[in-house]
Formats: C-alpha cells, structure tokens, sequence
C-alpha cells in the first residue's frame, strides 16, 4: 500500500480510537454519577426542591419553639394555681383560728368585765357620799369603758356566730325581716327622730336571723352617722335582676369619701373617734360576712358630707342561692 493510503488508514482508524474513548468516557461519568446517587440513595435535588425543604425545616424548628414555650407556660401555670391553692387553705384556716379566738375571747373576757362592773356598782353605793367629784368622775369613765367593752364582745360574738351557723337556704320576705330589725331599732330610731321609708320588698333566698341582723346594722349606722343638724332619713328599695335581687339602703348622713369606701368593710375600721360617733368598727364587717355567706356581694355609693348608699346583691328565692360577682 502506498504511503498516503497508510496515512488515510491511520487517519481513520485514530479518529475512530478517539470516539470510541470519548463513548467510553461519557459512560464512565454517567456511571459513576450513578454510582454515587445509588451511595447516598438522594437524587439530585432542584432548587425548588431545596426552597421547600428548607420552608419545611424552619417550620419545624418553629413549632418546637412554640411547643416548648407552651410546656413552660403550663408548667408556671400549674405552680401558681398549686401556690393559690396553699395559700387559699392557709387563708381558710387562720380564719378559722381568728373566729374561734373571738368567740373563746368573747366568752373570757365576760367574766373579769362583769367583775369591774360589779365593784364599780359597789364603790359607787357605798363610798358615793364621801366621793370627790374627780373620783366620781374617774368612776363614770370607768362605766363607760365597761359598757363600749361590754358592746364590743357583743359584736365580735355576733360575728363569730355569722361564721359558723349553719346555712339553711330558705324563701325569706325582706319586708318581714326589715320590719323586724326596725322593731329591734324602736329606741334609737325614736332617739334620732329617724324617719324610714321601705319600699316594696321581694322575697330572696337566705338566712333570715342573718339578715335581719345585716338591716339592723345598716339602719342603725344610717341614725349613728346622721348630719348633726336634720333627722336622719333612711329608704329602702329593691329590684330583681337576671335572678339576683338589689337592694339599696339609702341615707342623708354625714357620708363617706371615696378612699375609705373599702376600707369601712374591714373589721375595726373606724373613720371617726368614739367620742364624735360611738361604735366598734365591727358593724360593716359583719354586714359584708352576712352578704358574703349568702354567695351576695354589697358595696356603698357615698361622697363626704352628701349621704351613702348601701347597696346589696342577694340571691331571689326563685333561683335560690348562687354565687354573686364580688363588689360591685
């Protein structure tokens, strides 16, 4: 064969070669890439695809977050509602301790109050003649401090017993009860020339010796805190709503400045010295208990110098007793 012949040949058979290689190359990339798919078994992934997953990857992260924030809210929930409860039976039992020390105390301290009565009745009969008017002075002051003693066992007695009766639910007439407390009220109310107008009262569902003991309070206050120069005037009215009886108490006295209207419902809150209006500071404390243990609550409307309004929320005797929002 000739020498460009040759050429041509080998010419042909390298191009050939290089085609053959380059086929052989290709196959081994493509298998290769395949080989490597089948190692991590994830093909490869579009960049939609990996948008996705990395939407999918912060939402999970997300909802642990919030689910661990939830969990540590419950957990702080759940402690305080057990620190609550303590404290509510803590609370339950000292005032359990407080009503039985006033009714042991009430009953202790009779005996000694009776014994200084007695010696200053003595003292007074028989050395009254010889007696300096100091000394006779000294012994009026010694009366008067047994009698505001005497009155104040009365009422820490009177409040221990609204802790402790049995609360037997039943229909109870306002204007029977009303009636009875202005009948236990006859002396100081004709003392104070008071002038009490009642209103139609309906029934409601309670204690009628307690309530009767919460009107003796509220009408008595309204003769003891009246305006020095006009009788007191005292009126009482009621209405039914959403199955809860309101009852206003209402009158002309000397009233009662905001700050206080809270503080008048605590036990031996006083605004006023005894020797300007005479009294325990035991009264409303004792109207609140009543109202509070008939599931009521009660408030006052008043301003200095322009009268107060009591007003009370008690349960009506159609729907028996309930649960009352606290002060209005």
């Amino acid at each position: 064969m000739c020498a460009c012949g040759s050429r041509a040949v080998d010419g042909v058979v390298s191009s050939r070669s290089e085609g053959q290689a380059a086929s052989v190359l290709r196959l081994l990339d493509h298998g290769s890439s395949g080989v490597r798919a089948r190692a991590t078994g994830i093909p490869k992934a579009s960049p939609d695809r990996m948008s996705d997953m990395t939407d999918i990857s912060m939402l999970e992260r997300k909802l642990q977050r919030e689910r661990a924030a939830r969990q540590q809210a419950e957990a702080l929930l759940e402690a305080k509602a057990q620190e609550l409860q303590a404290r509510n039976k803590e609370l339950r039992r000292s005032n359990e301790e407080l009503e039985r020390f006033a009714y042991a105390a009430s009953h202790d301290l009779r005996a000694p109050l009776r014994t200084i009565a007695g010696f200053s009745d003595l003292i007074r009969r028989k050395e009254m003649d010889g007696m300096s008017a100091s000394g006779r002075e000294y012994l009026d002051l010694i009366r008067e401090a047994i009698s505001q003693m005497d009155r104040l066992i009365d009422d820490l007695l009177e409040f221990s017993r609204a802790n402790r009766v049995k609360m037997a639910f039943s229909a109870v007439d306002l204007n029977a009860v009303v009636a009875d407390a202005r009948d236990a009220l006859r002396a100081l109310v004709q003392q104070h020339h008071a002038v009490i107008r009642v209103e139609p009262l309906p029934a409601v569902a309670g204690h009628a010796g307690l309530l009767t003991r919460l009107f003796q309070n509220l009408i008595s206050n309204a003769c003891k805190f009246s305006q020095p120069d006009q009788p007191p005037e005292v009126r009482i009215e009621a209405a039914e709503d959403a199955g809860r009886v309101r009852i206003d108490v209402r009158d002309n006295g000397i009233g009662i400045a905001p700050q206080y209207q809270d503080e008048i419902f605590q036990m031996f809150a006083r605004l006023h010295s005894p020797d300007e209006y005479p009294g325990t500071g035991i009264g409303l404390a004792l109207c609140a208990r009543i109202v509070e243990r008939h599931g009521g609550a009660m408030d006052v409307v008043s301003a200095e110098g322009a009268g107060a309004t009591f007003r009370v929320w008690l349960p009506s005797a159609e729907s028996g007793p309930e649960t009352v929002s606290g002060r209005a």
